[in-house]
């Protein structure tokens, strides 16, 4: 064993003269038969040695060890007896206590408790009694209470009294090292009571190594029968409330009489620590009036958290109610005169006082909710008004001083600083208790302390004190505060969780909207830009997963100070730096507080923050297609950012940046658009569509009044803003997810969603015949398709899904028009018009009709095609031509003699090229050369580019890589033809189009058939393949030197030139 608090010395050297010198005075007895007449002789030299043992320690905390230490060391000699002779050879070895154990004579238990009187350390010896094991603990405190009612006088009453509430206020695991070494001693070695103390000796006993509770059983009881037998002695009357403190507390609050759970409301724990530092203060009598403020609030906040781990049975409760009850008849008419004078309240009063208030409230509760007997009830009620008529006759008196605001602050802050049992909630009254802030002491306080308010909720409160200063103190002093405390703040925050600082930012945008603490707070705003700016360009320039937690941290410290201005420089950045926007993007989503509604411009209507931040910085700013893009990747991150938390849901952002837009005249239009197809491909995170609250009927009419502009495209005012034609299919497609997602579930009732299909039919009604065709999914079988009664003449048409409408523009002869805008409109109207198209074949004049009238129409139609209507056409033409419905001769117009070659697998493709050089040619005849305005031809030559690109592919489909060409009989020679055909029909396109600017498709698609040429030329490993070779290149030349565009006719006779400068067979 350790030798810790049994270690000889120069103390225990001084301790053992004392008792030598006792020992002297009272012979011929011994020590071990003092008794207690015989301590006021033979305890002067004991306690002058106490006293020169605290004359020679350095401080009060070495003076308090040394006098746990005496009493341990004269209590374990009390237990364990001085060692058979026999021991003394391995003793001093083997067991720590030997050596001092030696030096002290054998004492009874008059030493002890007359030491304890003497020290005044009622605390020490319960500490010391709790730590026995639970049989000799409750026999050490019967030799006490057996000793304090024989010869009974008033210290004896102050020592039970002590060792009493001592008793009540202990907490378990706050034991020392000398306590720890007194149990673990005792519990080894076992002991014997001193024979002559009046008492049977106890029974050697055993270690018992389980942890006791607080109060052994039966202990509460063991001081009740005490009392009962020395209450007649007890005539003071600060002693009798302290009997009755004592008893009542009891009664109140280690039975069943406490309600469970019960706990001192916050603010009442303090008013109680703090009027009883007050009353010890105030009174020279107190034990703890000289003590200092910290040792004040540690023994008064022990006072008031009592814990009921032991509870009293019943029974004895019952006996402990009905004794306080005569004791207060006994007492009260006495206790009434001294408490009638203010100047007799001291700290017993005082605690008597609440005490009984305590246990009066919870007779009553007792009474209404447990079952008792008779003789129970009769106790209960009968203490109930002898409390309540006591506290009635008391009710003059005050139960305490008035307390100064400046002591409760510093009993709180005492509280704090030494983290007593709840310096947790004095915390939260420190940060939220304006009248203390930022005296020096509370802001000493809150820098010395910051890791006990890295909470969020403490966070909050002490940001609130701060503005709250702020706003009503303006001066330079103040500012200083301001700082000093910001800055505490601000580090308390820092360490939080990134959950926890959310919780914070949140609050935050609550208390103050977007503006934060930079609302209120000029030390914030001071140089927060410049922070801002620095933070955040170095965390772009240095983006990586690996630091997305650092930069997390950089910005949540912005965020606190000023979320408005960090969101919107994020959003910012987020546009202008290339490829950093879902780096950006996945740091805002890190703080879900900022899906914060605000409602200070419009009540009724809540805006969300990031939203509104987004409108402010971006929108409208975006001044390159590059920032387009990126705004809306980074807007699609904040609404679906995976399994982080979205910042902004899709119908906020359609109705931030695409409701007030869809107006053909807009300049965000267009984007506006692409913010619309975004958001419509955010799954809804519930059954009910979010599309519901953003008015999808005028939405879907505003997408229809759109289409119904294009067929007015090359004929709207050149200053008038329209969406382009690229845009159009963005149009197709978001009013097809429209129809998709708006169904009846989307409408409140079942008769409201009938009233507005009703209502959008009626608007669509006056626009173009195809827009009403396009609703199809959405009307169902409300409505039949109407379209032009010419439709009706080349088609087989159930009446029961169709209906005619005369149509001034469209007139005899216009079928075939009406039938291709119908397959513009969908994949599925497409193919239904194919299979009801009704053309006789076996009536030559009437194939040759329909193919002539199906060119006309195809001209009609082209110019006001989007890409993919126009995709839509050229399938319908591969179809009826694979059908031999459509007739197009091919022409050998561009080839100098008879090819014998097998040409039947590129038939469509030849037929669909020439197709396009008739069209290009009726197009560009006198007829129709002044219909379409000089850009809608750049458009036209875009489309029939994009189709040859497509026939390109189509080629190498069918004919295989060049190297390996496909078995069905195609050779090299084959493909060359074709490309030369296409080529030459592109260069006599190129040479009928009206103006310029149309160059740039027709140079790309010319180089991308040459390139063609090449590869399967290049492969022909033919006899005849140089001469041939060399044909075809002086006639593509000849082709080339007639082309007009100097531009186009330089470039593809370059290409040409490098046309065999490679030998046959040979790759290039």
């Amino acid at each position: 064993m350790e030798p810790g608090p049994w270690a000889v010395g120069e103390h225990t050297a001084i301790l053992h003269g004392g008792f030598l010198l006792a020992a002297r005075l009272i012979q011929p007895r011994a020590l071990r038969e003092l008794r207690k007449a015989d301590w006021p002789l033979a305890g002067v030299p004991i306690t002058d040695a106490l006293r020169e043992i605290g004359e020679r320690c350095p401080s009060p905390r070495e003076h308090g060890r040394w006098k746990r230490e005496a009493v341990a060391i004269v209590w374990a000699k009390v237990l364990l007896p001085a060692p058979p002779a026999a021991s003394l050879e391995w003793g001093w070895r083997d067991d720590g206590f030997f050596s001092v154990g030696a030096m002290i004579p054998d004492v009874n238990h008059t030493a002890l408790f007359e030491l304890v009187k003497a020290l005044g350390v009622p605390r020490v010896f319960v500490e010391l009694l709790l730590a026995l094991p639970p049989g000799v603990c409750r026999e050490q405190l019967e030799h006490m209470v057996a000793y304090v009612t024989s010869e009974t006088s008033p210290s004896d009453i102050r020592l039970f009294l002590d060792v009493w509430w001592e008793v009540m206020k202990h907490k378990e695991g706050q034991e020392d090292a000398t306590v720890s070494a007194f149990s673990a001693l005792i519990r080894q070695q076992g002991g014997e009571s001193s024979l002559d103390d009046g008492l049977q000796p106890p029974k050697r006993f055993k270690g018992d190594p389980v942890n006791i509770p607080p109060a052994a059983p039966g202990l509460f009881m063991v001081l009740v029968e005490g009392l009962m037998q020395i209450h007649r002695n007890i005539t003071q009357p600060r002693m009798q409330c302290y009997a009755l403190a004592n008893l009542a507390e009891l009664l109140s609050v280690f039975t069943e009489l406490e309600p469970a759970g019960s706990s001192l409301p916050t603010t009442e724990y303090l008013h109680k620590v703090s009027a009883t530092v007050s009353l010890w203060t105030s009174d020279p009598d107190s034990q703890f009036h000289h003590s200092g403020l910290g040792e004040k609030v540690r023994e008064a906040e022990r006072t008031v958290s009592l814990l009921s781990v032991t509870k009293l049975s019943r029974e004895e409760l019952c006996v402990g109610l009905e004794f306080l009850c005569s004791l207060l008849r006994a007492w009260g008419e006495e206790l009434q005169d001294a408490l009638s004078s203010s100047e007799q309240l001291c700290y017993e009063s005082y605690r008597l006082l609440d005490t009984l208030t305590t246990l009066g409230k919870n007779l009553v509760c007792f009474s209404e909710t447990r079952d008792m007997g008779e003789d129970e009830t009769r106790v209960v009620l009968e203490l109930t008004q002898v409390t309540k008529d006591f506290l009635k006759e008391s009710s003059a008196s005050p139960k305490s001083k008035d307390l100064a605001t400046s002591l409760v602050s510093s009993v709180a802050m005492a509280i704090i600083a030494q983290k007593l049992d709840r310096h947790a909630d004095m915390c939260s009254v420190f940060a939220s208790e304006k009248t203390w802030a930022f005296t020096k002491a509370w802001v000493d306080c809150l820098v010395q302390n910051k890791a006990l308010f890295q909470k969020p909720e403490l966070v909050l409160k002490l940001l609130e004190t701060l503005v709250s200063f702020a706003t009503s103190c303006r001066d330079k002093e103040a500012r200083e505060l301001q700082v000093q405390v910001t800055k505490a703040i601000v580090d308390c925050y820092t360490e939080l969780s990134l959950t926890d600082k959310n919780k914070v930012i949140s609050g935050v945008l609550m208390s103050w909207g977007g503006p934060g603490l930079s609302s209120n707070l000029q030390v914030v705003r001071e140089g927060f830009q410049e922070d801002l700016n620095v933070t955040l360009n170095q965390i772009t320039k240095s983006v990586s997963d690996e630091g997305l937690t650092r930069a997390v941290a950089s910005v949540a410290r912005l965020m606190l100070l000023y979320p408005e201005a960090t969101v919107k420089q994020v959003c910012h950045l987020a546009v202008v730096n290339l490829g950093a926007h879902q780096f950006l993007a996945q740091i805002l989503c890190s703080f879900p507080a900022l899906r914060f509604l605000e409602t200070q411009k419009d009540p009724g209507r809540p805006h969300n923050l990031v939203v509104r931040c987004l409108e402010e910085a971006v929108w409208g700013k975006l001044s390159t297609a590059r920032e387009e893009e990126q705004f809306l990747q980074f807007l699609t991150f904040l609404m679906q950012p995976g399994s982080a938390t979205p910042l902004v849901s899709p119908a906020e952002v359609t109705k931030a940046f695409v409701l007030p837009y869809l107006k053909s005249d807009s300049p965000q239009i267009e984007l506006s658009l692409q913010v619309l197809s975004k958001a419509l491909g955010i799954q809804p995170c519930s059954e009910e569509h979010w599309i519901k609250s953003c008015h999808p009927f005028p939405l879907l009419l505003s997408l229809c009044k759109l289409l119904d502009g294009y067929t007015r495209y090359w004929h709207q005012p050149r200053e008038q803003l329209f969406p382009s034609l690229e845009t159009k299919d963005l149009i197709l497609n978001i009013l097809c997810q429209l129809c998709e997602v708006v169904g009846p579930e989307s409408a409140p009732s079942p008769e409201l969603w009938v009233q507005s299909l009703a209502w959008l039919h009626r608007k669509v009604a006056s626009l173009d015949w195809t827009v009403g065709l396009r609703l199809k999914k959405l009307y169902g079988d409300h409505f039949k398709n109407e379209v032009p009664a010419t439709l009706f003449e080349i088609c087989t048409l159930p009446e029961d899904e169709w209906t005619s409408q005369s149509l001034p523009a469209y007139g005899p002869g216009s079928g075939l028009l009406a039938w291709m805008e119908c397959c513009c409109v969908s994949p599925a109207l497409r193919d239904t018009m194919l299979a009801l198209l009704t053309v006789n074949v076996d009536n030559p004049e009437e194939v040759n009709l329909f193919s002539k009238g199906f060119l006309v129409a195809l001209i009609q139609v082209l110019p006001w095609c989007s890409h993919s209507e126009w995709k839509r056409l050229v399938h319908v033409v591969e179809n009826l031509l694979q059908r031999q419905v459509l007739h197009v001769p091919y022409t050998l117009e561009y080839v100098q003699y008879m090819p014998l070659l097998n040409l039947r697998p590129f038939a469509c493709c030849l037929q669909l090229s020439v197709l396009f050089l008739r069209g290009f040619q009726l197009l560009c005849s006198s007829s129709c050369s002044t219909w379409l305005p000089p850009e809608a031809w750049l458009h036209v030559v875009q489309l029939y580019c994009g189709s040859l690109t497509d026939l390109l592919t189509s080629v190498k489909g069918t004919a295989g890589p060049p190297s390996q060409p496909a078995g069905d009989g195609t050779s090299p020679q084959e493909v060359s033809f074709v490309c030369i055909q296409m080529f030459c029909h592109l260069l006599h396109v190129a040479a009928m189009l009206p103006g310029e600017g149309c160059g740039e498709p027709l140079v790309v698609v010319a180089l991308e058939v040459l390139s063609q040429y090449e590869a399967f030329s290049n492969a022909d490993t033919s006899p005849s393949n140089t001469l041939r070779r060399a044909n075809e290149r002086h006639f593509l030349e000849a082709i080339t030197d007639n082309v007009g565009d100097r531009e186009l006719r330089s470039t593809l006779l370059q290409k040409l030139s490098k046309l065999g400068a490679h030998p046959a067979g040979e790759p290039d």
